[in-house]
């Protein structure tokens, strides 16, 4: 198996990010991120061969160029989600949050029919390897609050601080 690995720069540090053989996006990590091994590690830990190879990569680094530089607010790149039916039902919820906005927990676990599972929701979350894409930093504590972030609320403050600037300079 191969894994085609590229970076770009975001406003939240630089992101690396692979694509798999057929040109999904598999896995999306911050360079700069508080926690967990780098992205080259875990898939070298499945098994996966690492290659550097832009004409693989051309499609996802264009569209996360384009979230960087505001002019692109969804994503259309093929995602490879591995994960539970629950995580993946979490993560294709999360992709329907609106650009600048931002969700509770419990409103994604209620938009989802599951009341009262907005834990289920924050351990989904956590195990996002797509983040920015499938995303993870737009759902909030009830209470306003950031709550957590695999790469460190600091991450999380600039993706969302970006989208917000992107929105006011565009006068929305």
């Amino acid at each position: 198996m191969k894994a085609y690995v590229d970076e770009i720069d975001s406003p939240a540090g630089p992101l690396a990010f692979a694509v798999n053989e057929d040109g999904a996006l598999m896995r999306l990590h911050f360079v700069e991120s508080d926690y967990g091994p780098v992205m080259e590690e875990e898939l070298q830990g499945e098994g996966y061969a690492l290659e550097a190879d832009e004409a693989r990569t051309a499609g996802v680094r264009t569209e996360l160029s384009e979230y960087v530089n505001g002019r692109r607010k969804t994503f259309d790149a093929p995602l490879a989600l591995v994960g539970s039916e629950w995580q993946k039902t979490v993560w294709m919820e999360l992709t329907r949050i609106p650009f600048g906005e931002t969700r509770s927990y419990g409103e994604i676990a209620d938009a989802l029919g599951r009341p009262g599972a907005a834990r289920a929701v924050g351990r989904a979350n956590a195990s996002n390897v797509l983040p920015v894409v499938v995303p993870c930093h737009r759902v909030i504590a009830a209470d306003g609050t950031l709550g957590g972030f695999n790469g460190g609320l600091h991450l999380k403050e600039r993706l969302l601080q970006h989208e917000h600037n992107v929105l006011a300079a565009a006068g929305s």
